[in-house]
């Protein structure tokens, strides 16, 4: 059987909707879902939507609707986003769906009997935006001398009967955690910060509201639901079959995350499994924010743009590629319609497009389509194949250790030994000098064209999946990318290549961006 890989997104809070931040994320979880996916795992990915919380309430209160009315309108918004930026998710979780509520009412139960809940009253800061409970050394001064969270949100102090979770017990063994387990937190620069936060001292958490009862209902306990967060978080036991399955995908390998909710997942989460008896996942990542002009977006600047304009504008894979080429995995990016054209055009257009067009229109309109002979071979045709099987081996280490931008770098770095390779041999040339020739620099290009379709798959997977589809069904065999034997037996069959149409055309600049 093969080895499981459960890789999860943050689920979405779903009071607004959907932005370039959301899409950044399940972009980038669906590239590592198909990479690992190509390397034969078992895997299983999972996204959603936060459903519960006080935000949502008054969100629905604002609008005059029933809230889960509000949940339902807004949680599809974001599935249809999902769905048009090719996210290859395995379930999309709604907290509103009934085995979530199952799952997180048995996570409750468990850290009951382990002795780490009790009864008090809490009295202190809350910010409903970031459904986060904040102490009085955490907060900062605003412009107008108003108290903030350290995220720059409104508090309000708060006072109500609620569950406490004895988070303070678990200081110690989180910071153990963090020692022995130096990957549980990525990137570093997170790790250190969630590491200063818990040296510096654990209060026990509030972890039900009596004042609303949009949640899920704390068994035994009428009148108090669970503070949000409980709920979000245990929505990655819940996919996993928690509390009936067999739990195969259990401990997750990965849960992809804004560095904005890094303490949620790597300080309360682990110390709820904990407090459950159940194993932690093996790491937490926090990536960075999707800026606009180098802006962070914001209603009231009137930047906040939606992911699905950008993909009418330029088309999915364009963005897909773009996103994960230009930002630096873990740190903040930017982006711009200009920075788009210009990225795309040269890289997937001019470079790669251009390449496997030229050679497969050279091969329909010289060769009928037929595949080339061996031909005559020179010492550039091994050496171009070794330098694009060592792009491809250069895109999966990267790949593996979460180094998206530097992956498709890599995997550029065998498009560019190709152009090099089919200007210097020049084809089109020996079709009258070397007809024999000719044919070993086609096969070698269809070969290499092959290897890079097959390795960028996970991040464009449309348009490499057309470019393989030109190259006829035999190309999509891809257990070994180096593996020659392929050529031989796709040759064999008979087929033709067809006049191409081109995969990755140019973008154009939209008129308003000009």
């Amino acid at each position: 059987m093969a080895d499981p890989f459960y890789i999860t997104t943050a689920i979405s809070y779903p009071n607004g909707k959907p932005h370039i931040g959301h899409a950044y994320e399940a972009i980038a979880a669906d590239a590592i879902t198909r990479f690992h996916r190509q390397t034969g795992r078992d895997v299983r990915f999972q996204t959603g939507t936060d459903e519960h919380g006080l935000k949502m309430m008054q969100t629905a209160r604002q609008r005059g609707i029933e809230v889960r009315d509000l949940a339902f309108e807004m949680s599809s918004l974001f599935k249809v986003m999902c769905d048009d930026l090719n996210i290859s998710y395995d379930r999309f979780i709604r907290t509103t769906d009934a085995d979530h509520y199952r799952a997180s009412q048995a996570i409750w139960e468990q850290m009951r009997e382990a002795g780490d809940l009790y009864l008090d009253r809490y009295e202190g800061w809350y910010s409903v935006r970031d459904e986060a409970f904040y102490d009085e050394k955490e907060l900062v001064d605003g412009a107008g001398g108003e108290k903030l969270s350290p995220q720059g949100t409104p508090v309000e102090w708060t006072a109500e009967e609620t569950w406490f979770f004895r988070l303070s017990k678990y200081q110690q063994p989180l910071l153990d955690l963090y020692r022995d387990n130096p990957d549980f937190i990525r990137p570093e620069a997170r790790r250190n910060e969630i590491m200063r936060f818990v040296e510096g001292g654990l209060s026990d958490l509030s972890v039900s509201r009596t004042s609303f009862d949009w949640g899920v209902p704390v068994p035994g306990s009428p009148g108090h639901v669970m503070y949000v967060w409980v709920d979000a978080l245990t929505n990655y036991l819940t996919g996993a079959g928690y509390p009936d399955g067999e739990m195969r995908y259990w401990p997750a390998n990965l849960h992809l995350i804004g560095k904005d909710i890094v303490r949620f997942h790597t300080v309360y989460w682990p110390a709820f499994l904990m407090s459950a008896g159940i194993a932690l996942p093996k790491s937490v990542f926090g990536h960075g924010f999707v800026l606009h002009r180098g802006e962070k977006m914001s209603k009231s600047v009137g930047n906040v743009v939606d992911p699905l304009e950008l993909t009418a504008a330029f088309g999915v894979d364009a963005l897909r590629y773009f996103l994960l080429r230009e930002v630096s995995f873990g740190q903040d990016g930017s982006y711009s319609a200009e920075a788009i054209v210009t990225r795309v055009n040269a890289e997937l257009a001019n470079a790669f497009g251009n390449l496997a067009q030229r050679t497969l229109s050279f091969i329909a309109k010289n060769l009928d389509g037929a595949m080339p002979e061996h031909g005559r071979a020179e010492d550039a045709d091994g050496q171009l194949i070794e330098e694009v099987v060592l792009a491809a081996a250069g895109f999966k280490t990267a790949f593996e250790d979460l180094m998206l931008s530097q992956g498709v770098e890599a995997w550029l770095r065998g498009v560019f030994a190709c152009n090099a390779y089919i200007d210097a041999q020049a084809p089109w040339t020996l079709r009258k000098t070397d007809p024999e020739r000719m044919h070993a620099v086609l096969r070698t290009l269809i070969r290499a064209i092959r290897i890079l379709a097959i390795t960028i798959l996970p991040v464009v997977p449309e348009a490499a999946g057309k470019v393989l589809d030109q190259l006829g069904a035999e190309a999509r065999d891809h257990a070994a990318v180096d593996d020659d034997g392929w050529y031989d037996r796709h040759a064999a069959t008979g087929f033709r290549i067809a006049a191409p149409t081109p995969v990755f055309p140019r973008l154009e600049l939209p008129v308003e961006a000009e």
